[in-house]
């Protein structure tokens, strides 16, 4: 095993569905009972069938002891930088350092239009999202009166606080050139899904990131490289179909997702996997790949 490689993470990612809460409260559980060290949920405040993703997100520590929350990621141009920059370090605050933030700047701009947020083109949302990014470590350092002179975010003599309980790891779900060196430059972890971002094109993305981490002065172990591993666990069971083939879907046994979780650390430098079940019920993938599957990577990794 090298030795310049980060200790593996585990999560899972829940559907915030409103039908789906008592499966969300049902997977919370297993990963904190399990020992996955993160709890993630995607943000699309413009889908109306889905519970506002921060609310769920205080629900869910609030019914957890010791595994991370955060979204997956938060959708900027709604929430804000600022007022998400308080927001998680209140939480972080309550529940003794258990934030992680994700920051996305805005898959689907005629969304976010829609739902009265700022439409912003694929340069302006990345920009704005790196000034999001220094305003919010600004906003944490402690300095106060806080005053920030950016071209999407402003500042003026601002009250900054509370400071978190930890420093906020900031993870960005960017896929493309300029958003991957930025994620080197600023983020502490990169989080795309497979569904998205096949693992074939994975390492190519990683050298962008590499860059911006030189360009830094930054080590690349700086940034975490996160995967949300969609698929199925094929069970067996009739509710856990392993017949789908989509490209970055991962189907197979518990075994062949052992095998895959160890080819994507040892070979594409991943460290970070969120199961994101995309068929079955979540709360039997959940719990297989806590019990079957975590185990066994981090007894083959040596940790």
């Amino acid at each position: 095993m090298p030795q310049d490689r980060l200790e593996p993470l585990f999560g899972a990612n829940v559907d915030p569905s409103v039908a789906n809460f008592n499966k969300a409260r049902a997977i919370a559980r297993i990963a904190d009972d399990a020992g996955l060290d993160l709890i993630t949920i995607q943000d699309h405040p413009y889908i109306g069938r889905f519970f506002d993703t921060w609310t769920l997100l205080v629900f869910l520590a609030a019914q957890t002891r010791r595994v991370h929350v955060g979204p997956n990621v938060a959708n900027l141009p709604l929430r804000g930088a600022v007022m998400l920059a308080k927001a998680a370090a209140s939480l972080d605050l309550m529940t003794n350092g258990r934030v992680e933030l994700g920051l996305g700047a805005g898959a689907n701009p005629a969304a976010v239009e829609a739902m009265g947020g700022p439409r912003r083109g694929p340069a302006e949302a990345v920009a704005a999202l790196g000034e999001a990014i220094r305003l919010m470590r600004e906003f944490w350092s402690g300095k106060s009166p806080l005053t920030f002179e950016g071209k999407y975010y402003r500042v003026k003599g601002l009250d900054a606080g509370p400071v978190p309980a930890h420093p906020i790891r900031i993870w960005t779900g960017n896929y493309r050139p300029k958003g991957l060196r930025q994620t080197g430059e600023l983020a502490d972890g990169w989080l795309p899904s497979s569904a998205y971002l096949p693992p074939e094109q994975v390492l190519e993305r990683q050298k962008l990131i590499d860059e911006g981490a030189a360009r830094a002065g930054r080590p690349p172990t700086a940034i975490r490289r996160g995967y949300n591993v969609m698929g199925v666990i094929d069970l067996g069971r009739p509710d856990t179909p392993g017949n789908l083939r989509r490209p970055g879907l991962i189907v197979g046994p518990p075994e062949y997702w052992v095998e895959t979780l160890l080819s994507f650390y040892v070979d594409l430098r991943l460290d970070t996997f969120i199961c994101w079940p995309v068929a079955g019920d979540e709360v039997v993938q959940v719990r297989a790949f806590a019990e079957q599957v975590v185990p066994a990577v981090k007894k083959a990794l040596g940790f």
